[in-house]
């Protein structure tokens, strides 16, 4: 492997580390772009190595701390709640990649982009100011 390579793939990775550990984000949004832009992958390639970096020991140490962590405060982590998730996730996995697989990679960019921005319209809640300005010229 290139020395080129190694140090934009730890970079990827430790940038995506960093701000899932932070606010519990990293694959979808760092690293899938990160991947196609700075090492040139396919959208489908893209998104299967960040599923595939995201199993069980990349997350297992920031999810037991926020598990202890939420425990002192007195908002436990319910358990139940994150193996039915879990669950649903394998499952939704699963066909979701039989899906994308299915898509051509350019349109499958494009839901990618679409749903990136309606998160971030709702996050920022800029969807709610959209709708009271136009009911304002209304």
């Amino acid at each position: 492997m290139a020395t080129q390579l190694i140090l934009t793939a730890l970079i990827i990775g430790l940038s995506a580390g960093v701000l899932s550990g932070l606010v519990g984000i990293g694959g979808g949004i760092i690293m899938v772009p990160a991947l196609v832009f700075f090492m040139h992958y396919s959208q489908h390639q893209a998104q299967g190595t960040s599923l595939a970096v995201l199993t069980l020991p990349v997350v297992i140490l920031a999810s037991i701390y926020y598990y202890n962590q939420c425990q002192h405060l007195g908002t436990p982590i319910d358990l139940k709640v994150v193996g039915l998730i879990a669950l649903g996730f394998v499952v939704g996995g699963f066909f979701g990649s039989k899906i994308a697989i299915a898509i051509n990679q350019d349109m499958l960019k494009k839901i990618f982009a679409i749903i990136l921005f309606y998160t971030a319209f709702k996050m920022l809640s800029w969807d709610t100011l959209i709708i009271k300005w136009i009911k304002g010229i209304f």
